[in-house]
């Protein structure tokens, strides 16, 4: 049966107490972690957010107390007052190892059915059932470990932002609906039958009006929606790091960066970045890594070797340059000993994980000749110098990609070159690759749309030494854009914005708006436009990410207190549920029915 806590008040936080507060009587409280009870004498283990501490039960304690302490279970939420006394076994496992609570009252403030889970780390329990019942997965140190290190890691940059002179503004979270996008969340209007709100994907159209009005240094926490299909670094609703500033360039926007990441770094990581970072831009970083992400922690760089192939007579890498498209390599360290089985997965992961049609292989064997899939089109000579273009030693295995179309080829390898380094464990642990990928390509064509498509959104501004070809061949054009990668992962992405007014115009059109168009969907960006904009860029992090990252883990779920599944549900509240027809009828809504055919 729950008691009252009363007028007890703890005295600080069980994983708090240390040997100078022994001989001090105490109140602690928090859940039992386990309970031993051996005759006589009983331990307790009792658990909160800071820690763990050793509660004691033994025959100088009261008569109640010994019968209430035999009862508890784990998970029981407990309140003790006692002596905090020194232990006689150390427990060097346990923060507070070296003293123990000697218990004189007890009180059972709730009562706990058996969980469906130890609460322990590294339990091997299916994710959906920690999921299930979060607020018990909640409860394990490691979760707890990684929430508080997501409290740090964003005051850490409000507090660095705001040195800097950023204010911090809410943007609205209701706002209107506008394509160029992932698909919005849609919120119907009561008062506006028929008309919706849209969940913000981003705050980017508010963030330069901010600018336009003024404000000129901004940031926010902000909360974003997107309706997509989920990875591991991706969920329906997400947490950004949000900059803009005005009367800037680039190099002004990458600055600012670049030292929040040293502050970063420096005092949740004890991690000193050198700066600058280095730069790469989108072309290189494609050729070189096959990725606009490019995990700089290894090496195994992409090699062109379509002059090479060109002089063979391997119909598949001549037919590839003759369309226009390329040949290239992969150079995996000492893998000349790969078995044909490691090499026929490495190709089966192609044709299944990407748009490569195959993968061919070869390496010098110990007579110093060609071997390889493709070895009687491609002589020792062929491999020599295809190796030193892959700067490998001549004890590596060449693993070569041919395409028509040159991204294909280019993005085959870069995912390839991740598979391979975490097959045969190549990645460092430990270690922090930071750079800028720049001058991304303003558009790019899509083939279900059949028109340019903005690569990152319509209010980049293009490079004003490539404006001249927005109408010749808008292909070309190169944004004003740079993104920020650590290890392979995008932390994050902006911009300079377009301030014309004339551009602006000129930019809708090119990505098939008409007039109207333009005017119903970005009437009011428009309008203020009129009065007066300042040059201004920004950037948005993902704080998940970043905490992801920063922690070790693989999976933003993981850093997030109560995240979404696959599809895009909560298999803890059951949310997305039903309403009732009454709320339905008050918006002017009704459900479609499925016809029984379709079924």
């Amino acid at each position: 049966m729950s008691e009252s806590m009363g007028n007890w008040r703890r005295s600080c936080l069980a994983g708090d107490v240390t040997e100078a507060m022994v001989g001090e009587e105490l109140i602690l409280m928090g859940w039992c972690h386990k309970q031993r009870d051996l005759g006589g004498l009983l331990f307790i283990t009792l658990r909160d957010i800071a820690g763990e501490v050793q509660i004691v039960v033994d025959d100088d304690s009261p008569l109640d107390v010994q019968k209430k302490a035999a009862g508890v279970r784990g998970e029981y939420v407990l309140a003790v007052k006692g002596n905090l006394r020194l232990r006689s076994a150390v427990n060097p496992d346990m923060k507070t190892g070296t003293v123990e609570l000697h218990a004189q009252d007890l009180r059972i403030l709730s009562e706990s059915e058996t969980p469906p889970f130890y609460i322990e780390e590294d339990i091997d329990v299916n994710e959906n059932l920690r999921l299930k019942y979060r607020f018990l997965d909640l409860r394990r140190p490691g979760m707890q470990q990684k929430l508080l290190a997501r409290h740090r890691i964003t005051k850490i940059t409000r507090d660095f932002f705001d040195r800097e002179g950023f204010i911090d503004v809410e943007t609205p979270t209701l706002i209107k609906s506008t394509p160029e996008g992932a698909r919005d969340y849609l919120v119907p209007s009561r008062v506006f039958p028929g008309r919706f709100f849209a969940l913000p994907q981003s705050p980017q159209l508010y963030k330069q009006l901010l600018m336009l009005a003024g404000y000129n240094k901004y940031m926010q926490i902000a909360r974003c929606f997107r309706d997509e299909d989920l990875r591991a670094d991706r969920q329906p609703e997400f947490t950004q790091i949000d900059i803009e500033m005005a009367f800037v360039g680039e190099e002004d926007v990458l600055d600012v960066n670049e030292r929040f990441l040293q502050t970063l770094m420096r005092e949740f990581c004890d991690f000193e970045l050198t700066l600058p970072i280095r730069r790469i831009t989108w072309r290189d970083a494609m050729a070189r890594f096959g990725s606009d992400k490019p995990d700089l922690r290894f090496g195994m760089e992409i090699a062109d070797l379509s002059d090479l192939a060109q002089k063979t007579d391997f119909q598949v890498f001549k037919n590839a340059i003759d369309e226009g498209g390329i040949v290239a390599a992969i150079a995996v360290p000492g893998g000349a000993s790969m078995s044909r089985r490691e090499l026929d997965g490495l190709s089966s992961f192609m044709k299944q994980n990407t748009k490569a049609k195959g993968l061919s292989w070869l390496s010098l064997g110990e007579d110093g000749e060609s071997k390889g899939s493709v070895a009687k089109f491609c002589d020792a000579s062929f491999v020599k110098e295809a190796l030193r273009r892959a700067n490998a030693a001549e004890d590596a295995q060449l693993l070569i990609g041919a395409d028509a179309d040159r991204m294909t080829a280019l993005e085959s390898l870069g995912d390839l070159r991740i598979e391979v380094a975490k097959r045969r464990d190549l990645i460092p642990k430990g270690r922090f690759e930071f750079c800028w990928v720049t001058e991304f390509p303003l558009l790019e064509w899509s083939e279900e749309t059949e028109r340019y498509v903005a690569k990152h959104h319509p209010f980049t501004s293009p490079m004003e030494e490539d404006i001249e070809m927005l109408d010749t061949n808008p292909g070309e054009v190169r944004a004003r854009a740079y993104d920020m990668v650590l290890n392979g992962t995008e932390l994050g992405g902006g911009s300079i914005r377009i301030h014309r007014q004339d551009l602006q115009k000129r930019m809708f059109k090119l990505l098939g708006f008409t007039e109207e168009q333009a005017e119903e969907q970005f009437g009011f960006l428009m309008s203020a436009f009129r009065f007066g904009v300042p040059p201004h860029g920004g950037l948005a992090y993902g704080l998940d990410r970043i905490v992801m990252l920063l922690v070790g883990e693989e999976s933003i779920r993981e850093v997030i207190a109560f995240p979404k599944v696959q599809n895009s549900s909560s298999v803890m509240t059951g949310a997305p549920y039903y309403v009732a027809q009454k709320q339905l009828d008050e918006l002017g809504l009704a459900i479609a029915k499925k016809d029984p055919d379709e079924a």
